[in-house]
């Protein structure tokens, strides 16, 4: 494949690239080998350096005063435009840099902590067992819309308190939001109708709830940020709802996907199915190994607010790098034997979650979902199939997958 590559004709960031072919892991095997600094244009965005490699997402993930979120949060590629995508039209944590941005984390960050996660379980548990209950005697269903998308989506529905009859709401509008460019998504004439559309209905009913939960707060995360404060204010209206925009969409589709590509490794690798198995001990490395495989989110970019280097290539002012996290997570001077999929992977520094200031906020809540799913899978799906192609999302920013239809036998659950 390497043979057939250059860097005049790479293509690691069109959405439709990753809709029919996946990650582009030869293309960045090859940019790792001989360019892992490299300037990428492209007619529908503006350019920017695409970073490859592991250490160096490592090292300007630890700079987050060098190397900016705000400016530019990814690298969104506008298709039928020539210029800069429109300013986004919301404020969270992702797009604040420090100090902000750790005033703002801080808000909720105690409960996303593994003790504060723990007590979850239990709540999990029972979700995961009525999804896969409902599901009990039939012989195939799609996988992300009977199970991988169900799950997450009720964990952080509950949460928020945000009522059953309105759950399929939030998830319509995370669908929309991170599938805007996808055809089965859109609502409109445009991406950005779409991504607008979403947004502004999210917002209408979270500034509907926090209404009621200023007047009668609740134990929810949402009466949390609704009454929250930081310097002694109460939050501005933009940043909190954009607040319940990141919670709601980052709390649904990265779980959703690690789910989907995990068990779709799991298919594709039977011995590692078989041997996750016979070997429940290694449920923890497994769930960091189908993070590492599957890494949801694609990209992240950061902007250099004065010259610097990186690998001894120089970085402008202003200049945007953008990183590739699953390419650092397939870095083989990181990781042994890099692809395979391996359930002992034992150690796996793997930044699929991030590193550094914009850590991920519910990776301990990730973890514990993960877990919790595949202990079910593990005890209960004695065998599963592809039972049709799967289909991915026309998305370069987060590694989705649509469809997954299986054949499955499902077994009832343990007493």
């Amino acid at each position: 494949m390497e043979q057939t590559l250059s860097l005049q004709n790479l293509d690691i960031i069109s959405p439709d690239h990753y809709a029919r072919n996946g990650y582009p892991h030869a293309e960045w095997t090859y940019l790792r080998e001989h360019q892992p600094v490299f300037w990428c244009e492209h007619p529908h965005t503006d350019p920017f350096w695409a970073i490859t490699k592991h250490a160096d997402i490592v090292n300007i993930s630890r700079q987050p005063r060098l190397f900016l979120n705000g400016p530019r949060l990814l690298v969104f590629v506008q298709e039928g435009s020539s210029g800069p995508p429109p300013t986004p039209p919301f404020r969270h944590l992702l797009d604040m840099d420090p100090p902000e941005h750790g005033e703002y984390r801080a808000l909720v960050s105690r409960r996303f902590t593994p003790r504060g996660v723990r007590h979850l379980e239990a709540q999990i548990d029972a979700i995961a067992r009525q999804v896969l209950d409902d599901l009990t005697g039939r012989d195939r269903c799609d996988f992300v819309l009977d199970i991988s998308s169900r799950i997450p989506l009720a964990v952080i529905a509950e949460l928020l308190g945000v009522p059953h009859q309105d759950w399929e709401q939030l998830f319509q509008w995370t669908n929309e939001t991170i599938g805007g460019s996808d055809p089965e998504f859109q609502q409109g004439t445009s991406t950005q109708e779409t991504l607008d559309r979403a947004r502004l209905g999210l917002f209408q009913y979270f500034s509907n709830m926090v209404a009621e939960r200023i007047k009668a707060p609740t134990d929810d995360i949402t009466s949390v940020v609704a009454n929250a404060k930081v310097k002694g204010e109460p939050l501005p209206q933009l940043e909190l709802l954009s607040y319940f925009f990141l919670l709601v969409v980052a709390g649904n589709e990265t779980t959703r996907n690690a789910t989907t590509g995990g068990l779709l490794a799991l298919i594709e690798n039977p011995d590692q199915w078989d041997r996750l198995r016979k070997n429940p001990a290694l449920l923890k490395p497994a769930v960091e190994e189908i993070v590492r495989w599957t890494t949801p989110v694609i990209q992240f970019a950061r902007t250099a607010v004065e010259d610097t280097e990186v690998r001894g290539q120089k970085i402008r002012k202003g200049e945007s790098v953008c990183l590739f996290y699953p390419s650092a997570n397939r870095d083989q001077e990181v990781f042994d034997n890099p692809f395979k999929f391996d359930v002992g992977r034992d150690p796996n520094p793997h930044i699929a979650f991030g590193i550094g200031e914009h850590f991920c906020l519910g990776a301990n809540l990730a973890r514990l979902e993960l877990e919790v799913i595949f202990r079910q899978l593990i005890e209960r799906l004695e065998y599963a199939e592809l039972a049709g192609p799967v289909e991915r999302l026309r998305s370069s920013f987060v590694g989705g997958i649509k469809h997954m239809p299986i054949k499955m036998k499902l077994n009832p659950a343990r007493d």
